[in-house]
């Protein structure tokens, strides 16, 4: 889980960890994320180990409207290809 969070944590970080405004840590809310697409519970019903429900929400919301998911899934597409000894992006 340490390198996996090794990858995703350039793309999720919009601010410093240390911002001001942040109460919970990046982390602990992209652990939020990933237990709610794991287990389908609404937002409502995240464990209370975890952040609030609604700071993880406006996270994820932040995160969707600057595309972060969509700009990680693009360079792990391109990895995969160069591991597979293809070229990044497939010929036009």
């Amino acid at each position: 889980m340490d390198a996996e969070w090794t990858f995703v944590a350039p793309y999720l970080a919009l601010v410093r960890e240390e911002a001001p405004q942040r109460e919970h840590a990046l982390r602990d809310v992209f652990n939020a994320l990933r237990y709610l697409v794991k287990t389908g519970c609404g937002w409502r019903y995240l464990p209370h180990d975890l952040p609030p429900w609604a700071a993880v929400y406006q996270q994820w919301a932040r995160w969707r409207d600057n595309r972060c998911f969509e700009h990680m899934m693009a360079d792990l597409r391109e990895l995969a290809r160069v591991l597979a000894g293809r070229e990044a992006s497939p010929p036009p």
